[in-house]
């Protein structure tokens, strides 16, 4: 029996970026990495504004700093969050325990399915805050390019979300109906990440 057959067929094999990239939940991924750093972006260069008769500066959004908190926050912290699940994508086929590619699976939709929720509220928060937003706040209307893209990234991040949480799904429940196996070093066959 061969010793590097544990776990995974390609266990401690090489990197191959080109494999990496082409996996649909790596390019869903970035997209959601792009998304939380677009929204982070808008809100942080131009989500705050003041009258010109103020000094000081209020959010956009009806002048609630919760809501650009919240926006600020959820985008950095999303954007760290695709971080650390792109580099565990790239170091998952050198997992070779059953059950540690099962918590990091587990663990990666348990994630999915949270920032599809935050980023639903976070829509659901920030175009109300805009809708009720009252135009003297903003007599100039600077920054309403910001809010508008800030709200559309958050509703677009949504489905990203939503789709890496499935798509990781239906692949282990694939794996799952397929039966895919293989031999450990006891020699009985165990299934794959599921």
């Amino acid at each position: 029996m061969d010793g590097m057959q544990r776990g995974a067929s390609r266990a401690a094999g090489a990197f191959e970026p080109l494999a990496f990239i082409q996996q649909p939940h790596t390019g869903l991924r970035i997209v959601s990495w792009l998304f939380s750093l677009v929204i982070f972006g808008c809100i942080a260069n131009e989500g705050y504004i003041n009258r010109p008769d103020e000094v000081e500066q209020f959010c956009i959004f009806n002048r609630n700093q919760n809501a650009c908190n919240y926006a600020v926050s959820m985008g950095s912290l999303a954007f760290l969050c695709c971080m650390a699940f792109l580099a565990l994508d790239a170091y998952f086929p050198q997992i070779s325990s059953v059950k540690e590619r099962k918590k990091a699976v587990l663990a990666d939709v348990g994630t999915s399915a949270f920032w599809s929720f935050v980023w639903f509220v976070g829509f659901c928060f920030l175009a109300n805050q805009w809708q009720v937003a009252k135009p003297e706040d903003n007599p100039l209307r600077s920054g309403a390019d910001a809010a508008r893209a800030a709200i559309t990234f958050s509703f677009f991040s949504i489905f990203t979300w939503v789709c890496s949480c499935s798509v990781l799904m239906i692949s282990g429940v694939l794996a799952c109906v397929s039966g895919s196996s293989y031999t450990g070093l006891s020699g009985e066959t165990q299934t794959s990440v599921f």
